[in-house]
């Protein structure tokens, strides 16, 4: 798909709607922060947070599945943009500030923070070689950037359970993660991850969808001989 079909694929329908269903997804996650429906004991391993990761991509897939509008509207998207978004991930530096200001354990600032700080430093330099060469966009060191985006997803999430409170004995911090599971830190898991996550998800889709036309160009031409 092309960066003009990309712009085609932005009525102000599909503008109305998905500004809406933002909307309602930072709506959502208000709500659940300042009520504590999010939040746990810390002595509970299931944090209920998980869930607003969780349903917002099932919802996903279920509509990307069963809808083919969303799907031609998905694969119309510009590979550039959807990679460039993650420059903002730049903010996990947050997590370093507030463990600084011994609000969060170690344990998790540093693998959350530095996580996304590498991830959203690197977006310009990936954004760059995808305009320098568009076929890099089904290389393996593409896909590997948009994995390993989702791979500090998989540590963060499991740095924030193992320094919950949960598991007192294997952290002699007094600090735990509880902060992410109530407003306004609570936006990070509950709004921007699951946002992140489905932008991941949309370029595997893409890339599978640019490998499978590459497949049938290069099949076509071998028929032609």
């Amino acid at each position: 798909m092309t960066n003009q079909q990309s712009v085609l694929a932005w009525t102000s329908s599909t503008k109305l709607i998905t500004a809406g269903l933002v909307a309602a997804l930072a709506i959502i996650a208000y709500f659940t922060g300042i009520s504590g429906l999010v939040s746990a004991d810390p002595s509970q391993v299931f944090r209920p947070v998980g869930i607003a990761v969780i349903v917002p991509v099932a919802l996903f897939f279920t509509a990307y599945r069963y809808s083919s509008r969303l799907r031609n509207f998905v694969l119309a998207q510009d590979l550039r943009t959807l990679t460039m978004l993650h420059h903002w991930r730049v903010l996990g530096f947050t997590f370093l500030i507030l463990y600084a200001h011994d609000i969060f354990p170690a344990a998790f600032a540093w693998p959350a923070g530095f996580g996304d700080i590498l991830v959203g430093f690197t977006a310009p330099f990936v954004v760059s070689r995808l305009a320098r060469d568009p076929a890099f966009a089904t290389s393996w060191r593409f896909i590997a950037y948009h994995a390993l985006g989702l791979f500090d997803f998989v540590v963060a999430v499991m740095a924030a359970t193992l320094t919950s409170g949960a598991f007192p004995g294997l952290f002699a911090s007094p600090l735990t993660s509880g902060a992410m599971e109530v407003w306004p830190l609570n936006l990070f898991p509950s709004f921007f991850v699951p946002l992140f996550i489905i932008t991941h998800i949309i370029v595997f889709l893409k890339v599978r969808e640019l490998r499978r036309e590459a497949r049938a160009g290069a099949d076509t031409a071998l028929q032609a001989v």
